[in-house]
């Protein structure tokens, strides 16, 4: 105000004849426009740095109720723990860190046990070990932050785990108990109000009634789940080593493995035209030099797609670069369905988990297909299967997939960087089309009902929830994970329970959890030729194909020279 009144003075404004005092005067008044400017500066740097104070400040009243939640959470569980006997006698003077006490109504108690046990085996080193039972009730607090600086995988990947974490503190809570409606991703109830980007940050974290108390403890056993599941494993380890004598081939790729409905056959199909099938039991138990399948067709094209009918145990589908789709019948060791009108080749095949006549497959064509294998059961010999629906599109087709409870819909990544996600009794236009990557989409994978995970060669992964789609369009995946390389080929994506396997161009096979956007384990393969024995360029080689063994924490793995491992986390 001052500086105003200055500028407005008489001695500033009046007639200066004096050259002398017309300069001093100009000299005044340009001084006086500078301080102006820095003051103006100034009180701009302050009201931007309140605005960050306020809302740094509205955070940290955030984690502070946090706190004060999971606090009230774990004296109640210690209430509870204190009401056993059994409890009671060894632990009388206060509650051990990180025990879990198992609780029947925590959505994550499985998961808590095996932390729990992995925190007194040999693991015990990495997480903090098992902490002295003298300590009193005031300990906790302390003795976690210890046992959380020694997570080095934690601690290496902080700023990831904070992001996740606030990530998570703002999503809403889906009701359990209710299923989820199909017609959850395009409708207009509300769900979809809140967009979560990956960009998200503490800064423009909202601060409205989403945070009730009723909600509250929902997200944190949310986080806790992912967290307990992160931690749960320490490593990846080889349960078996398999060598094929396919001595003949000069490429032994394998582009696809697939599992029956069992676990008790493991399927790998790849460059060499053969689809090979290993007892599982078999590799395990029996120290061999080479592995020969106990089945093995042969197809006239190399192969791209494997998949296992996840109902009618013998038969398998197979999907090849001259545009075939072959359906098998693997008791008989033939071909008893035909179908032949891709126009190029077919990278991916699926067969429907809710109805296994229902077999999807997607090519450079541009086109999806589906097709009904009722007829050819029903004949039992070779039929040339026509087609029941069509999808069409304007770029290459690179993955398809059913989700998990259903065969009206389908999900599909696409070389123009997008995943597509269809009811098939509407097929003019995607009910939601994912953005967010920005090279070709090689694998879809669904984890549950809504939420998918795929695979593209711009190195990220990315996790959608189609409950979050307010429209029909979602660019806002709930995490992109990173850590593996993947720029050029197709590298294998495979889910079980959350968990997340994907290859490398590393020559290394990459665990995420889907509550956490950075690797929980990996592990290299040896860069030598799995028949000669000799040292290859490991540069050259990557991961080609990953598969869970079902619902497990076993999988198989193989790289780009044909070296298959079984892989356990443990």
């Amino acid at each position: 105000m001052y500086i105003s009144e200055l500028l407005q003075s008489n001695f500033l404004n009046e007639p200066r004849e004096n050259i002398e005092e017309r300069e001093a005067a100009i000299e005044l008044r340009e001084g006086i426009e500078e301080q102006e400017l820095l003051l103006e500066c100034l009180l701009l740097i302050q009201q931007r740095k309140q605005e960050a104070a306020d809302k740094l400040q509205d955070t940290i009243s955030l984690v502070s109720s946090d706190i004060d939640e999971v606090s009230k959470q774990q004296s109640i569980l210690w209430g509870k723990g204190c009401s056993c006997p059994e409890l009671g006698k060894d632990s009388a003077s206060g509650p051990p860190s990180m025990e879990f006490v198992e609780n029947e109504d925590s959505s994550c108690s499985g998961s808590r046990k095996r932390y729990r046990q992995g925190l007194q085996s040999h693991n015990a080193s990495e997480y903090g070990g098992h902490l002295h039972e003298g300590q009193n009730s005031e300990a906790p607090a302390e003795n976690q932050g210890s046992i959380l600086s020694k997570s080095s995988r934690l601690m290496k990947n902080f700023k990831k785990l904070e992001s996740a974490y606030f990530l998570t503190r703002q999503r809403p809570v889906k009701p359990t108990g209710k299923s989820l409606t199909r017609q959850s991703p395009v409708s207009s109830d509300g769900r979809g109000s809140i967009v979560v980007t990956e960009r998200s940050s503490v800064n423009n974290l909202p601060l409205n009634d989403q945070f009730s108390e009723a909600r509250q403890s929902g997200w944190i056993n949310s986080f806790l789940e992912g967290l307990c599941k992160y931690l749960s494993f320490s490593k990846l380890k080889v349960k078996a080593d398999l060598k094929q004598g396919d001595l003949l081939n000069t490429s032994n790729l394998v582009c696809s493995l697939s599992f029956d409905r069992d676990g008790e056959f493991f399927a790998t199909a790849g460059v060499n035209k053969k689809i090979k099938i290993f007892e599982y039991g078999t590799i395990l138990n029996e120290d061999r030099d080479i592995h020969y399948p106990v089945v093995e067709l042969v197809s006239r094209s190399k192969l791209s797609s494997i998949c296992w009918n996840s109902y009618i145990k013998s038969q398998i589908a197979s999907s090849n670069f001259e545009g075939v789709v072959q359906v098998w019948d693997v008791t008989r060791s033939q071909v008893f369905m035909e179908m032949r009108e891709h126009e190029r080749r077919v990278w991916s095949v699926d067969f429907s988990l809710a109805d296994p006549t229902m077999l999807a497959s997607g090519s450079d064509d541009g086109s999806v297909k589906l097709w009904n294998i009722n007829q050819a059961i029903l004949f039992l010999h070779l039929v040339d299967g026509v087609s029941v629906g069509t999808i069409k599109t304007k770029a290459n087709v690179c993955c398809v997939q059913f989700p998990v409870d259903s065969s009206r819909y389908l999900a599909f990544g696409s070389a123009d960087h997008r995943i597509y996600y269809y009811d098939l009794r509407n097929t003019k236009m995607p009910l939601c089309t994912m953005i967010g990557h920005n090279k070709t989409v090689s694998y879809v994978k669904f984890i549950d009902s809504t939420n998918l995970v795929s695979a593209s060669t711009d190195n990220t992964l990315k996790l959608w929830d189609l409950s979050m789609a307010s429209s029909r369009v979602l660019d806002s995946p709930l995490h992109s994970f990173t850590g593996h390389t993947n720029v050029k080929n197709f590298v294998g994506l495979s889910v079980s329970e959350g968990y997340i396997a994907t290859g490398s161009e590393t020559n290394e096979v990459f665990i995420y959890h889907k509550a956490f956007p950075m690797p929980a384990l990996s592990f290299k393969f040896s860069s030598t030729d799995p028949l000669s024995g000799d040292d290859g360029d490991d540069s050259a080689q990557f991961i080609s194909s990953v598969c869970w063994r079902g619902q497990s924490s076993t999988l198989v793995a193989a790289n780009s020279m044909g070296n298959i491992k079984l892989l356990e986390m443990v």
